[in-house]
């Protein structure tokens, strides 16, 4: 079992930064860790992977401007987010499972979401 909370999220004008974290709460086994977002009518959408060992992954649209990292002594996960555009507004969710972590499905641990505005 695993509880994230997000903290983070806020209003930024277009170009901006903002720096989202993950708090994890685990025992034992080691997870897949991600982050998507959500805006109201489209699906959830994968943003940033990280694998316990460092690997990451990115949506083509994130290539380049956010970073995902991990704090393993602290237990939490970072999302930063660089020259950051009005398309980027949404909820933003922590999520964790096991398995394969070179894809954004199956993940089934969620956070309760952080919102981010960015304003043009």
């Amino acid at each position: 079992q695993v509880q994230l909370v997000e903290s983070g999220g806020g209003s930024v004008q277009a170009g901006g930064s903002l720096r989202l974290s993950c708090a994890v709460s685990r025992v034992g086994i080691s997870y897949c860790m991600a982050w998507f977002r959500q805006t109201p009518g489209k699906a959830r959408e994968g943003v940033a992977s990280i694998s316990p060992a460092g690997v990451t992954g990115y949506a083509d649209s994130v290539k380049g401007r956010f970073t995902i990292s991990q704090d393993n002594a602290k237990n939490i996960v970072y999302l930063q987010m660089n020259s950051l555009e009005p398309d980027d507004t949404a909820v933003y969710y922590c999520a964790a499972k096991t398995g394969v972590c070179s894809v954004f499905s199956a993940y089934n641990y969620w956070g309760q979401g952080t919102q981010v505005t960015v304003s043009s």
